[in-house]
């Protein structure tokens, strides 16, 4: 960003795998395009990316820096800082950073917002993306045979539990105090997955590794935990453009609904990653990306194509080119 203010086609909030897709993308097909993020990615914590073709075991913050270097190498921008405010003006959206420079869109594409709330169990947030695991499809090879405990956060830890019985033979659900209902106790217990119904007091740590869980005052040996954490939004930032979040249907918390396109309930606003899907590992939210920005640049192509017809017919010259 140049200047105190400077007029883009889109703006793109939130420089993870999403939000950096999407500018690529945008800037090969020659729009003016700024990505601001504040360069805390979702998936910082863990040391390494799994399951995405191409870079299977590159770290996140390596990722993020080669995004940046493509999105560059066509033209568009980035600048790194918190976005403080999102709204809307007569000709499109205002996009305002913390450090008091303001960025103006035709479009607004979001990918970012979005927090992971742990349970306040001493020690766990500490291990969170290192033996503190949420996907296995991320980081289930890494975990395979090992003595894993599933603390139960919600609705969807029960599944989570059974995705990890795929990986090991030795899985504990943590039950954290919750009662079960019969058909998941049912369920837990046919697929070999021990049930312990008491809370978990403390994560046990020693030579920068967990060693077990402290549930009830008894210690209980484990050497990963996959906890299912809940999602946040914020919110506060998302009404700036008339957005409202809500409750995703799985249960882990709060998300921005969209269509099939990416399109939010704004028209002009696009959102994708796990903005608009909290469970989208890192290829599906750059898929997601790259879905919202064909639909996004057609969009414009259509605004674009419309004042160029009404300027024809008002005979105010030749025909135009590129918006």
């Amino acid at each position: 960003m140049t200047g105190p203010e400077q007029r883009y086609d889109v703006v793109v909030v939130g420089g993870g795998a999403a939000g950096l897709s999407a500018g690529l993308m945008l800037a090969r097909v020659r729009r003016s395009v700024l990505v601001v993020d504040a360069g805390s990615p979702r998936n910082a914590p863990a040391a390494h990316v799994h399951g995405l073709l191409g870079h299977d075991g590159i770290a996140p913050l390596d990722l993020i820096a080669r995004g940046r270097d493509e999105l560059a190498r066509y033209g568009g921008q980035f600048v790194a800082g918190t976005v403080a405010r999102l709204g809307q003006t007569s000709a499109g959206f205002e996009v305002q950073v913390g450090d008091g420079r303001t960025a103006r869109a035709r479009r607004l594409l979001l990918a970012a917002g979005l927090s992971d709330v742990l349970p306040a169990i001493p020690g766990l947030r500490e291990r969170w993306g290192r033996d503190v695991l949420f996907c296995p499809y991320c980081h289930g090879w890494e975990a395979r045979d090992a003595a894993i405990g599933v603390v139960h956060t919600g609705p969807q830890s029960v599944k989570q539990a059974l995705l990890w019985r795929t990986l090991s033979d030795d899985v504990v659900y943590l039950a954290a105090g919750h009662a079960l209902d019969a058909a998941d106790s049912e369920v837990l217990t046919a697929s070999g997955i021990a049930i312990e119904m008491g809370v978990v007091d403390e994560v046990l740590i020693a030579d920068d590794r967990i060693v077990g869980v402290l549930v009830n005052g008894r210690t209980m040996t484990r050497s990963v935990l996959s906890v299912v954490p809940r999602v946040v939004l914020d919110e506060d930032l998302m009404a700036g453009v008339g957005l409202e979040a809500d409750d995703h249907p799985s249960g882990v918390g709060r998300y921005l609904p969209v269509d099939a396109t990416g399109r939010t309930a704004t028209p002009g606003v696009w959102a994708a990653g796990n903005l608009a899907d909290p469970t989208a590992h890192v290829g599906t939210a750059a898929a997601s990306a790259a879905v919202a920005v064909t639909h996004l640049n057609a969009d414009l192509i259509a605004e674009d194509t419309a004042s160029a017809v009404a300027q024809y017919r008002a005979g105010s010259g030749s025909p135009g080119g590129r918006g």
